[in-house]
């Protein structure tokens, strides 16, 4: 009860930020309407202190999600620039929309899947008969939850990633966050992979390159947060206090949460499209979506 409940790598840096913890590295750049943290957990020390795998760990900080009129701006050039650096630059991808379309705060990834190119069945052909330029080999899925099909997301994915033998995924996933500032302004995109579901306690088997094979890039946005943390943040209600303890089952979020979906799954999606798509206009693949 005493652990704080984040997804964010940034939170569980911020919760120790005055203690001399090594091994963590962090870099900061400005965008327009953006601002980006880069913080690379470097070693099993500072592994175990944040409660973070070892890998790159970007925060964009984002002053709201933009509509379809306003998505090719600087919010989207530090996503990409984000995708970029840790999506391999070549091989084919496969991108995961993880979530229940059924839940709006949990269906971000299922969202996002829907509005991604996908470009693995089109050939060279196809290609040149349309005129379009040289295409990167995307696949997309919507695995679902156990709770819908009985099959754990990472088994489907495992399978699909052992007939497709992609060179990398891409996962995508809400997230749970400590403060209630950060919901639906921020995204996290990580090179460590992701366990579904441990922002709300309901974690199921990871996927990362250990039970894939390949680099697992998750991308995220927080859009719950439990409420003990909401009071505490709010009440200052002390750590520890047991009168509170049904609080830290209870989920909050806000409640213009299914357009923030549509919006925050449109930019997700524009910026993945970009970052695989790189003989296309950000225009071009908008069109696409």
């Amino acid at each position: 009860m005493n652990s704080l409940r984040t997804d964010l790598a940034i939170e569980r840096h911020e919760s120790i930020k005055n203690s001399n913890l090594s091994g963590v590295k962090i870099e900061k750049e400005s965008y327009d309407g953006a601002y980006l943290t880069k913080i690379t957990v470097e070693t099993d020390e500072a592994s175990k202190v944040l409660e973070k795998e070892k890998g790159i760990y970007y925060t964009a900080e984002i002053d709201g999600f933009p509509d379809v009129s306003s998505l090719i701006d600087g919010r989207l050039t530090a996503l990409i620039k984000a995708l970029s650096e840790l999506i391999p630059e070549s091989g084919s991808v496969l991108v995961a929309g993880l979530g229940n379309t059924n839940i709006t705060p949990d269906a971000l990834g299922p969202k996002c899947a829907n509005m991604i190119f996908a470009t693995r069945h089109i050939d060279k052909s196809e290609i040149n008969a349309l005129s379009l330029p040289p295409l990167r080999e995307v696949s997309v899925i919507s695995p679902g939850v156990t709770g819908q099909t009985g099959v754990e997301a990472a088994e489907v994915i495992s399978c699909v990633c052992q007939k497709i033998k992609p060179s990398a995924v891409i996962a995508v996933d809400a997230l749970a966050a400590a403060d209630v500032k950060r919901l639906n302004r921020t995204v996290q995109i990580a090179s460590s992979g992701i366990s579904p579901g441990s922002g709300v306690k309901n974690a199921r088997k990871a996927l990362n390159s250990s039970s894939l094979g390949v680099p697992v890039v998750a991308v995220g946005v927080p859009t719950v947060v439990d409420a003990l943390s909401l009071a505490r943040g709010v009440l200052d209600i002390p750590n520890g206090e047991e009168k509170y303890r049904d609080f830290y089952d209870m989920m909050v979020t806000p409640r213009d949460i299914d357009t923030v979906i549509e919006s925050a799954s449109r930019l997700l999606a524009l910026a993945i499209n970009c970052a695989l798509q790189k003989n296309m206009e950000p225009q071009e693949l908008l069109a696409l979506m």
